[in-house]
């Protein structure tokens, strides 16, 4: 601690130095180029060439590294794009401007360096300083450069940090930045129209999850912070929308780990006159696109597995999978006793109201998610745990729904969409049940909603798709935190 307390002394002191010139934190300096496009117009310039013809550039960044040897030092710097070595003398600074780098700047300061493209005798391309300029004093110390920034929570809690240090982090919001792009030019040249619903709903719906809570002093009314945009998306749909998409953040109050945050980014999208297994064949074409995009390949490796966007999905009922990954006999998964005693002997809850479906989906959650690695389309959901999904023609007990896995994490989730107002009714007034018997995810009965399907949704399939979860696959991200920006976090406590 007191040598940390004497760095910070230290460029305390530098900086009260620094605003005794008159010309702390201008902002002045423009740079004509970054460090890479730099790299790339000169790769072929050797030494000669560029001193035949000089070429006069500005660049500006963070001091990474620093070699002070007397009247001559080298420096890089580090921007958006990448790295630049610098070569700074006494006799082209002059002595006071050399001074003041020598004893002003650390490394982690942000500084304007203006000069001639030269390459060194080992032939790195460097900017020989004509002009420097310290643009901003850093008080905090970086990690040390041979160590880097490792420590994982540190990373989470001053993302700002990690992206200074580590060139993997920016890679990675690099491509997610790709992903959202690619999906939105995806869906814009499939003739959907990109909309915006609230964020703050009186009744939270379109999926079974526990909400926030928030209050609107003024009308003095509770709110919720959406858990999912659909049944604003299926609003539109009835207005006459007949291909709408939103990439929207949605808040669920659940608990924190490798694949949850409550704070997470959807794709959710909606085509009238199609059926479940049209967004199927959707959902295969947009994620081999997006891999090839912003990959360059639809092949990937997550962690250690194999994963292949370009072959057709596998593809399998509810009960299929249950049957092949779980042991059971098809016998067995409609028995409702037989389903109890697994998961009971796994030590997980069973509540007494479960019905055959709700037992299925457990049992499917607990003993095959996980083994799924490859793309598979799960399909034929039951309808209890399907309260806004088409029932299936020939088999009311199921819907026409599906949902995607991939290296045992859910990706996507869709169906044919629910237009029987009442049925649908029927179903919330199941929904709401639950909750007056203490289930704090289940649904409210949303009359609004039901007075829009009563003017009709056409025949429609629907779809929501966790960009963060497909970032993880496209990044090979062991966490979900790993590829937000600022995953939340426990506070540290002041002691």
């Amino acid at each position: 601690m007191t040598r940390e307390r004497d760095i910070l002394a230290n460029r305390r002191d530098k900086l009260e130095r620094w605003r005794a010139t008159g010309l702390a934190y201008s902002n002045r300096f423009r740079r004509d180029a970054e460090a890479q496009a730099l790299h790339d117009a000169y790769r072929d310039a050797d030494k000669e060439a560029l001193e035949a013809d000089p070429v006069q550039t500005a660049v500006a960044g963070r001091v990474m590294l620093r070699r002070v040897m007397g009247k001559a030092s080298f420096i890089t710097l580090q921007d958006v794009s990448g790295r630049i070595q610098c070569y700074l003398t006494e006799d082209d600074l002059g002595e006071a401007s050399y001074r003041q780098f020598k004893q002003l700047w650390d490394i982690g300061d942000v500084v304007g360096v203006r000069g001639t493209l030269m390459r060194t005798h080992k032939g790195e391309l460097t900017v020989h300083a004509s002009d420097v300029e310290l643009l901003n004093k850093t008080l905090q110390p970086l990690p040390e450069k041979f160590h880097g920034l490792a420590d994982q929570e540190i990373k989470y809690r001053q993302r700002y940090l990690d992206l200074i240090m580590n060139e993997s982090s920016r890679r990675v919001f690099e491509i997610r930045s790709k992903v959202v792009q690619k999906i939105r030019e995806f869906f814009v040249g499939h003739d959907f129209l990109e909309v915006e619903t609230p964020m703050m709903h009186t009744i939270p719906g379109g999926a079974t999850a526990r909400p926030f809570v928030t209050h609107h002093n003024s009308l003095d009314l509770d709110l919720y912070l959406r858990v999912a945009p659909e049944l604003f998306l299926k609003r539109l749909t009835v207005g006459g929308f007949e291909r709408v998409f939103e990439i929207n953040r949605n808040f669920r109050n659940e608990g924190l780990s490798t694949k949850h945050n409550p704070e997470f980014t959807m794709l959710e999208f909606y085509w009238a006159y199609r059926d479940y297994e049209d967004l199927i064949e959707l959902t295969e074409t947009l994620l081999a696109q997006v891999a090839g995009n912003v990959l360059g390949t639809t092949r990937i490796t997550y962690q250690g597995q194999s994963i292949d966007f370009g072959r057709r999905a596998a593809r399998m009922t509810m009960v299929e999978a249950i049957v092949r990954y779980a042991g059971l006999s098809p016998a067995e998964v409609e028995d409702a006793e037989r389903l109890q005693s697994l998961l009971q002997g796994m030590n997980l809850p069973v509540e007494e109201d479960w019905g055959l479906g709700k037992l299925q989906m457990e049992a499917f959650e607990a003993r095959v998610e996980d083994q799924l690695i490859e793309p598979t389309f799960i399909t034929q959901y039951p309808a209890e745990v399907s309260p806004l999904a088409r029932r299936n023609d020939t088999n009311p007990d199921v819907t026409d729904r599906f949902e995607l896995f991939i290296s045992g994490r859910e990706i996507a989730n869709g169906f044919s969409e629910l237009n029987d107002p009442d049925d649908q009714a029927e179903r919330f007034r199941q929904q709401a049940a639950r909750k007056n018997a203490g289930d704090v995810e289940a649904m409210h009965f949303d009359k609004d909603y039901l007075t829009a399907l009563e003017y009709g949704l056409p025949p429609a399939a629907g779809e929501g798709l966790g960009i963060d979860r497909l970032v993880m696959l496209l990044t090979d991200a062991a966490s979900i935190r790993d590829v937000l920006l600022f995953p939340l976090m426990r506070p540290l406590s002041d002691g």
